[in-house]
């Protein structure tokens, strides 16, 4: 019956814009609740603070089935995604949100396994195409010239927590990067 009922639940999908899970503290981000009808999805979250509070309730301005926060903060990090009257959920989205002055560009979503990932790291002053070291696990993977690396033809072995440095500007936090088959 479970089987039956989940095939039978229109399936949203959450997605961000800007397209990174990183953002920086006073940043603007819109997320938003796709599915063939749009039906009335509600963006919810769980933060260190809270626990499926939805848009509007002391976050965020809703709008249909969107939400924009105008001016993230630190306390913004967290789970977001999408949920139904009936309590259907869309795929979740992590968000961090850094007082910090670099930033880890990478996918939301999972990587489909064979296509190829850049990810980029971003200072929070210009210019954006600095040199940054990148780094898998803990472990130094890559130097770039110009803040930008291309993992071709993922596999699940590149599943992992990623992150960057960019000399005299700092650290970005981590971001978990999956791989789906």
């Amino acid at each position: 019956l479970t089987s039956l009922l989940s095939c039978t639940t229109n399936q949203a999908r959450l997605t961000v814009s800007p397209r990174s899970s990183q953002l920086f503290n006073r940043e603007s981000v819109s997320l938003s609740c796709e599915d063939d009808n749009s039906a009335g999805w509600t963006l919810r979250r769980n933060t260190t603070r809270e626990t499926r509070t939805q848009c509007g309730a002391g976050w965020g301005k809703p709008a249909g089935s969107s939400c924009k926060i105008s001016h993230v903060l630190p306390l913004d990090s967290g789970v977001y995604w999408c949920e139904s009257r009936e309590g259907a959920t869309s795929n979740t989205i992590s968000i961090t949100v850094t007082g910090g002055s670099v930033i880890l560009q990478s996918p939301v979503l999972p990587v489909m396994e064979g296509h190829d990932v850049t990810l980029h790291c971003k200072p929070k002053t210009p210019p954006s195409n600095l040199p940054a070291a990148f780094y898998k696990d803990g472990s130094l993977i890559s130097t770039e010239p110009t803040g930008h690396m291309t993992i071709r033809h993922v596999s699940k072995s590149d599943e992992g927590l990623y992150k960057c440095h960019i000399s005299r500007h700092g650290e970005s936090p981590p971001s978990w990067i999956s791989v789906s088959g």
